[in-house]
């Protein structure tokens, strides 16, 4: 359960993330859309575990990849826009959000549940 602090710093380091990656996303990946999905904090302050989902991407380890390995430079243009708002900027640390892909694969296989036929109740 999160604090309501870590809630609201999650929040500032999303919508942050957001403008980072609407303005700067194509310089790390060109033709890719990044969206962060969830922004969670440790109680500390001192980790942000950014989820990441991409779009138009075909090689999504290759992009997550590619994000980590810019992760400090991302650090640093974060910390230049929450600088009067905390005391330390917090680690990044960058992974895949696979929530859009589980619920697809479970709306298949509801989708093929309620093709079969039923069978009839037997009592």
């Amino acid at each position: 359960m999160e604090s309501k602090r870590q809630q609201k710093f999650a929040g500032v380091i999303q919508e942050d993330l957001a403008a980072i990656f609407q303005r700067e996303g194509m310089n790390y990946l060109p033709n890719t859309l990044v969206t962060i999905t969830k922004v969670r904090v440790t109680p500390d302050l001192a980790i942000a575990r950014i989820f990441l989902s991409f779009f138009n991407n075909a090689n999504i380890a290759q992009a997550l990849h590619v994000i980590k390995s810019h992760a400090s430079e991302i650090r640093y243009k974060l910390g230049a826009r929450i600088k009067d708002q905390v005391r330390i900027v917090p680690q990044l640390e960058f992974f895949v959000d696979d929530t859009s892909e589980y619920v697809e694969r479970m709306d298949k296989i509801f989708d093929k549940i309620s093709k079969e036929e039923r069978q009839p109740d037997s009592e």
